[in-house]
């Protein structure tokens, strides 16, 4: 056995305290969807976009209001350190030293690491606007990082097993959308391109894969550079257009 030095047993603790607090803005978000704007603008967009109120619970999807500091001073109020807010991810801390919610207006998918925990965030504009970026991604942190994750695969893994292949799709809806209609071994690159490390994290239950990427010639490329990426990592790939 190894003795944890102090440094290990610091840095052990702030992973869990990066967890804790990824864990209560998930609840937080998930609450606001139920009431007042989150209601009236988060949920109704989900159902929308075709799904239940099941699903939406079932994915622990949520709303972070449009305040700038609602979520900031909530998670002040209960007892988060600012530090921890700011080193998840889920503030933001300017150059000026002004701090604001990086998620504000904008609907919730939480991102679960495979073991199930959450460890970061995707938040999606409703606003129709070319000043404002679509997508928001929590940054990389201790205990999130990109380029490993592949959204769902703690939802879909022991599917990915049971069925020995992997559907790999591009958005977040889309995951959800195939899974509430019953095919659970479903994974997302959450928007980002296919790594190496999202292969090798799927290789691990499975050595079978199938792409179903966007209709348009930017999932097009995706999906042909997706084969070249995988058959390098000795697994066989198929791609539904």
């Amino acid at each position: 056995e190894q003795e944890e030095s102090p440094e290990m047993i610091l840095s052990r603790q702030k992973r869990e305290s990066l967890y804790i607090v990824s864990e209560f803005a998930q609840k937080w978000f998930a609450e606001q969807l139920e009431e007042g704007e989150g209601r009236a603008v988060g949920w109704n967009y989900f159902r929308h976009r075709g799904l239940q109120e099941d699903t939406i619970r079932k994915f622990g999807l949520g709303w972070c209001p449009s305040g700038k500091l609602t979520f900031h001073d909530a998670a002040i109020a209960a007892g988060y350190k600012e530090e921890y807010l700011i080193e998840s991810g889920l503030c933001v801390k300017t150059e000026d030293g002004k701090i604001y919610d990086r998620f504000h207006e904008r609907v919730i998918f939480p991102i679960h690491s495979v073991s199930g925990r959450v460890c970061g965030f995707s938040g999606r504009t409703l606003k129709d606007s070319k000043k404002t970026s679509k997508y928001v991604n929590s940054p990389n942190t201790q205990i999130y990082d990109k380029s490993r994750t592949l959204y769902g695969m703690w939802f879909a893994k022991q599917a990915v097993t049971k069925e020995d292949c992997c559907i790999l799709v591009e958005g977040n809806l889309d995951m959800i959308s195939l899974h509430q209609l019953g095919l659970t071994n479903v994974v997302a690159t959450c928007g980002t391109s296919l790594t190496r490390e999202q292969i090798l994290a799927i290789k691990r239950f499975t050595r079978n894969v199938t792409i179903m990427y966007d209709g348009d010639s930017a999932g097009i490329h995706a999906a042909i550079r997706g084969i070249d990426l995988f058959l390098k990592e000795d697994l066989n790939v198929k791609v539904v257009l």
